[in-house]
């Protein structure tokens, strides 16, 4: 048996994925205890490294699904040699904190992006501020999104907000549909500072909080920040790191 600890999601690709895979790590004893790979699409990735948050763990994602950005690809040829020479990364991801009508306080990490949303046919009201700064006095909007580098080409990029270096220590703010101020595009801040988020109006316009895909219904007051504390290792291949997957997608905004 491997010492190396390999999970996966219950996608037939995955689980043959797996069978091939500890074949393989067996024939070659490939040895590393501290490694878990994790095999399935970025939504099983984030769910395991939140289950992991206080794990030594380094964590090697195998992409069976479509997209896979935090995931590598896999190559039954390649995979030891793949595995011997992948670089690794440190993310931190944010923490949430809600407080919702019945005043009760919920708190989960996002490590993609934390959205806001309304929660009915009303457009949602909301006022942000960044530490002691009010960014914005009154955003009628579907909602707003804030997304950490990791995060900034998934949702945060399909709502048009700006990509991020992994390095930038940057936070995006950007608006979902946003009505008034119609045309304001979001901001970019320091990840050292809390974003607070309340809605101005909670009984005629509902909203929910959603940390990465985790729903906190009926919020009154958001706050978000960065949790230095936890550091998730993710190992990425040499040739396939997460900062290039960021600057391709980079380069596609930009030339698109």
């Amino acid at each position: 048996m491997t010492n190396v600890q390999i999970i996966s999601d219950k996608n037939l690709k995955s689980i043959k994925i797996k069978s091939i895979l500890i074949k393989k790590l067996i024939s070659s004893k490939f040895i590393n205890p501290r490694l878990k790979i994790v095999i399935g699409g970025d939504g099983f990735m984030l769910q395991t490294l939140k289950k992991n948050k206080k794990s030594k763990k380094i964590f090697y994602g195998i992409n069976s699904g479509n997209y896979g950005f935090l995931m590598n690809k896999f190559s039954s040829k390649n995979i030891v040699k793949n595995l011997s020479k992948a670089k690794m990364i440190s993310i931190s991801p944010l923490e949430m904190m809600v407080k919702n009508k019945k005043n009760q306080i919920k708190k989960h990490l996002a490590i993609n992006e934390v959205s806001i949303l309304r929660q009915s046919r009303q457009a949602a009201s909301l006022t942000i501020n960044y530490g002691s700064k009010m960014i914005i006095k009154k955003l009628v909007s579907d909602g707003v999104l804030v997304s950490t580098p990791a995060g900034s080409t998934a949702y945060n990029l399909s709502v048009h907000g700006p990509i991020l270096s992994l390095n930038s220590k940057k936070l995006s703010i950007s608006p979902i549909s946003p009505f008034r101020p119609r045309r304001w595009k979001g901001k970019i801040v320091s990840d050292k500072s809390k974003i607070i988020i309340k809605n101005l109006n909670p009984s005629k316009r509902p909203i929910s909080a959603v940390a990465d895909n985790v729903e906190v219904r009926n919020a009154k007051h958001i706050t978000v920040k960065t949790n230095k504390k936890i550091k998730f290792n993710l190992l990425y291949d040499k040739n396939r790191s997460l900062q290039k997957k960021i600057k391709i997608e980079q380069l596609r905004k930009e030339t698109s």
